[in-house]
């Protein structure tokens, strides 16, 4: 839509005819014009895609559609009137292009020369794109641009390098930046490296020994393209009869001495032919050392699995008993204590306040014990009333003589309490006071 308005300022100015024209070089070409007695025509395009929004001499906006790339340009809009002369105004209409992206891997042969491994294309697009690489590797990459007949350009950028085996199935990243595209545009490329099998033979052990049976050879290869040929052979040609050949595997039923050989594996793909080869030793008895270097492998990871358990045994242990001793000390903390406190330390002074008569100081301790079984008879005056257990003192060793069941329960009684007890004889008050270390009790 190309807008072009004449709003008439005074009465008197008088419109005559509208013309659309386009710039071509030095030149004008008419596009559009309307006169008020003729129908609108289109000398540029009258196939319909051009056309006037309004047909009116004040309003001669000018719709294309659909748009293409040679309508690009500069348009003026010219108003022929009286008594002014012409009014003209100009606009351009610029377009763009949305390119279309694409980037692919080149299928190139492992070499020395530095050659394109991938190539990036924004076609048909305009303003030009720009076109950067993302890559981790040693290449180097340029771009060239391509003009179109519409005026679109058509970018193409190269990523080159030396191709190696080891560049095989790498990626790479075409970025694309152009002024339709809200975000670059990220497409990844996968390197394709044709290089021939690489090989190696595994199996041997250096432990082929006689009467040894399932000894097998295997003839490990790689390459782009697959691996699509094994065959085995030895210097002399043929292999020996105890050897079948199971496509990359050479497998010895019984190794003898005809064993002892070298045995070679060709591996072929479509890029060239690889063959290495592998010398086999046979002999007459077991390598006992190659089977102790694994007997002491095994044995280091068994002495490891065991030591990780002790460990781990020990730790549950020691968690067990503190929680043991945390249950124990909360359990404490609630009864009653769980050991005998120690006994009373033993007085050397008298008890305070306790004084004894000056002429007790002089009389022998005796522990009385009153038998009250026992009644008073006045004819038999001689009979005690109690009996006088002998003291501390006085006692009988005990290889002597047993101790009574009341000598070894009164010994446990504290010897403070002989110095309250007092014995019958001389000396002693009358009807005096008698404490014995059994009331206590």
């Amino acid at each position: 839509m190309l807008q072009c308005l004449f709003p008439a300022s005074s009465p008197d100015i008088k419109v005559s005819q509208v013309t659309w024209m386009k710039e071509m070089g030095s030149k004008k070409q008419n596009v559009a014009v309307y006169l008020p007695d003729h129908k609108p025509n289109f000398p540029l395009d009258n196939s319909g895609r051009i056309r006037f929004l309004n047909v009116s001499l004040q309003d001669a906006t000018l719709i294309i559609q659909p748009l293409r790339m040679s309508d690009e340009g500069t348009y003026v809009c010219e108003f022929a009137t009286y008594p002014h002369g012409n009014e003209d105004g100009v606009t351009t209409l610029s377009i763009l292009a949305r390119p279309t992206n694409t980037a692919e891997s080149r299928k190139v042969v492992v070499g020395n020369t530095t050659i394109p491994v991938a190539v990036c294309t924004s076609a048909n697009g305009k303003p030009p794109a720009h076109i950067k690489w993302i890559a981790n590797l040693p290449g180097i990459y340029n771009a060239s641009e391509v003009t179109n007949g519409d005026g679109t350009v058509t970018v193409t950028s190269q990523f080159n390098m030396v191709p190696t085996a080891a560049l095989d199935q790498q990626q790479i990243t075409c970025v694309i930046s152009q002024r339709t595209l809200a975000v670059p545009e990220n497409i990844p490329v996968t390197l394709s490296v044709l290089y021939p099998p690489q090989v190696t033979i595994d199996g041997y052990d250096d432990n082929w020994y006689v009467s040894r049976s399932e000894a097998v050879l295997r003839c490990a290869a790689k390459g782009n393209p697959k691996p699509t040929h094994y065959s085995w052979s030895t210097p002399s040609g043929s292999l020996p009869s105890t050897v079948q050949v199971q496509g990359d595997r050479l497998v010895v039923q019984s190794v003898d001495v005809a064993v002892n050989t070298t045995f070679i594996c060709q591996v072929t793909n479509s890029v060239g032919t690889t063959r290495v080869e592998q010398t086999v030793l046979v002999r007459a008895q077991p390598n006992m050392a190659g089977a102790g270097t694994t007997g002491g492998i095994i044995g280091g990871i068994i002495a490891a699995i065991v030591a990780v358990a002790v460990v781990a045994t020990g730790v549950l242990i020691f968690r067990q008993q503190q929680k043991n001793r945390t249950e124990q000390d909360n359990e404490d903390l609630d009864g009653p204590p769980a050991y005998k406190p120690p006994p009373p330390q033993k007085k050397i002074e008298d008890p305070e306040g306790v004084s004894n008569p000056p002429e007790a100081e002089n009389i022998p301790l005796k522990a009385a014990y009153f038998e009250p079984s026992i009644a008073a008879d006045p004819t038999e005056p001689d009979l005690p009333r109690y009996h006088e257990l002998p003291t501390l003192e006085d006692k009988e060793p005990a290889a002597t003589r047993g101790l009574s069941l009341e000598d070894e329960y009164l010994d446990q009684i504290n010897p403070i309490y002989d110095a309250l007890s007092f014995a019958s004889g001389e000396g002693a008050p009358e009807q005096g006071f008698i404490m014995s270390r059994a009331l206590y009790v």
